[in-house]
């Protein structure tokens, strides 16, 4: 699978390897109360050691074709920071061809358009690159701020899953919302 190496006019999003680790304990520091609203529960968030475990693993599961774990880096700004992650995983062929789409912005750099910015241009590479036919992202009901967003990007609504995932020490509903590729190449289901 090519690495995917996107630059849009704020952003520089790439690949989440090892060497991050220190960035993303960093972020999930600086966001503690920000993300445990929308967050499953995870472990030693604020390690750089957790970290070059989990990306090491998400860096197998890529090469495997199973993950996409993408970090968007500021273009601009002087200071090496993480401004957002973009994670498509389960990624299934065969005659499903989909993935599951996650995403979270530091609260530093919320309402600026950045996530649009990333999740659009990591989308498009998504479909383009790895001819996906479709996504599927879940917000919390509650959760305006998704909902606006995945509705700009295109996903519709699809359904509601009761108690879908354990977050914020309860079961929460969610809402299933979905984007199909409109350039999906059926050639690629056809038997060899």
């Amino acid at each position: 699978m090519p690495l995917p190496q996107l630059v849009t006019s704020r952003l520089y999003i790439e690949l989440a390897t090892p060497a991050h680790a220190e960035l993303h304990a960093a972020h999930f520091a600086r966001n503690r109360e920000h993300f445990a609203r929308w967050d499953p529960p995870r472990g030693e968030v604020e390690s750089g050691g957790y970290w070059r475990r989990v990306l090491a693993d998400g860096l197998r599961d890529f090469e495997a074709g199973r993950n996409v774990p993408l970090i968007a880096l500021p273009r601009i700004e002087q200071a090496e920071v993480l401004v957002a992650r973009v994670n498509f995983t389960q990624i299934a062929r065969g005659a499903f061809h989909s993935c599951m789409l996650g995403f979270a912005i530091d609260r530093e750099f919320e309402g600026r358009g950045l996530m649009h910015e990333a999740l659009s241009a990591s989308i498009d590479w998504l479909f383009g690159t790895l001819n996906l036919h479709r996504v599927q992202a879940s917000h919390r009901p509650e959760n305006e701020r998704s909902r606006r967003l995945l509705e700009r990007l295109g996903f519709v609504r699809e359904g509601f899953a009761r108690e879908y995932l354990f977050i914020d020490g309860a079961w929460r509903d969610h809402v299933i919302n979905a984007r199909l590729n409109p350039r999906f190449d059926a050639s690629a289901l056809a038997p060899r």
